[in-house]
């Protein structure tokens, strides 16, 4: 019969056990040596082949289809005012090279969107424009945040998004893209970077939700025990937050140059919708380093909490060690082998001696209490 494993803690999963094996930096060791703009995935490979969804819409209509060879991107790019390319799945990387050829996309770009796990970044090449970001996930199961990244490359009436795995947060926005009255549907495809870009900063606070419910049911549990359980959990929570800071804080920098910047694939108007994305992301950073501030703020309090029990067993001990300290005395006088003891002879010298013993502990606990150690 198989052994079934125990089922997660309602508070700490096993993402506990999980998140110090989760790496914050991705070894490059495999693009040492090469030149640049060698194309090299760097990361793990999360599906089994890469798959290409192409989705061209204007005001008066909309086409989603899967494509299985990047050539035809190119000719569906005339049919449609805007045409979106999806790749779902890096490590194929004559996907990506054929893509680049197709649309002329710099070879750097290309490297830049198969080496995963790079800090965010904005590159404008004039003929198009590069942003890479962090697309962030919340597992209710595991406790774990997933990380993943999101290259999108913009260009004249065209955009390609680099994605790692199949699954994203843009399914509300496909299907305003699928009404014919939506704002989407009447601008060009810069207008649909900025809906991509505020889809993932708006999925940060779900996210953020999901942490602040954590950190108020830890907070609750580590007053109530101080257990180890609840020192991994708060350490695996601290060390989320530092992922979620490094994934979203150059994204101040990011968003706010293509709100002030005069990128040529960028019109004015959406320039007016990137700075109310600033403003969320502004807030979004706010928000994590509240959250870091409280959660060392716990765990401060939860080392304190284990010294302070430290303090009461070591004053608990102090307090039987000094009250047998003069019993073992008195023990070990009357304890000698010495003839001339006069009160050995006395046949009330035994109870003398235990009441003098009784006495002297009721005399100790009296003092304690006076003291209110107890």
């Amino acid at each position: 019969m198989k052994n079934k494993q125990p089922a997660p803690h309602p508070l700490y999963g096993h993402s506990h056990k999980r998140k110090h094996e989760k790496r914050l930096f991705r070894s490059r060791h495999k693009s040492i040596g090469q030149p640049p703009g060698a194309l090299i995935h760097i990361g793990e490979q999360k599906v089994e082949k890469a798959e290409i969804t192409v989705i061209g819409y204007d005001e008066k209509q909309m086409v989603t289809m899967s494509v299985s060879d990047a050539s035809e991107c190119f000719v569906l790019k005339e049919k449609f005012k805007v045409l979106w390319i999806n790749v779902d799945g890096l490590h194929e990387t004559a996907v990506i090279e054929k893509l680049g050829e197709l649309f002329g996309i710099d070879p750097l770009t290309q490297e830049d969107i198969l080496h995963t796990g790079q800090r965010p970044k904005v590159e404008d090449f004039e003929r198009y424009l590069f942003l890479s970001l962090q697309m962030l996930d919340f597992n209710p199961e595991t406790s774990e945040i997933g990380q993943e990244q999101l290259s999108i490359v913009l260009g004249p009436g065209w955009l390609i998004t680099f994605q790692e795995k199949p699954g994203d947060t843009f399914d509300a926005l496909r299907q305003r893209i699928g009404s014919s009255s939506a704002k989407v549907r009447k601008h060009e495809a810069d207008f649909l970077a900025y809906a991509l870009v505020d889809s993932v900063v708006d999925h940060y606070f779900s996210i953020l939700e999901e942490i602040e419910n954590r950190i108020d049911m830890l907070d609750a549990d580590l007053m109530a025990t101080f257990s180890q359980e609840s020192f991994n959990a708060l350490n695996a929570l601290k060390r989320e937050l530092i992922m979620f800071r490094k994934a979203v804080w150059p994204l101040r920098e990011i968003i706010g140059s293509v709100a002030r910047d005069d990128f040529a694939m960028v019109g004015d108007l959406v320039e007016h919708y990137f700075r109310d994305v600033y403003d969320h992301v502004i807030l979004v950073i706010d928000t994590v380093e509240m959250f870091r501030e409280i959660v060392t703020s716990m765990h401060e309090t939860w080392l304190a909490g284990v010294n302070n029990r430290m303090n009461e067993i070591m004053k608990f001990l102090t307090m039987i060690a000094t009250i047998f300290m003069p019993l073992s005395f008195i023990a070990g006088v009357y304890g000698m082998n010495f003839k001339n003891m006069p009160e050995l002879n006395l046949w009330w010298g035994y109870y003398a001696v235990l009441g003098l013993m009784v006495l002297i502990v009721l005399g100790f606990m009296k003092y304690y209490r006076s003291r209110k150690w107890f």
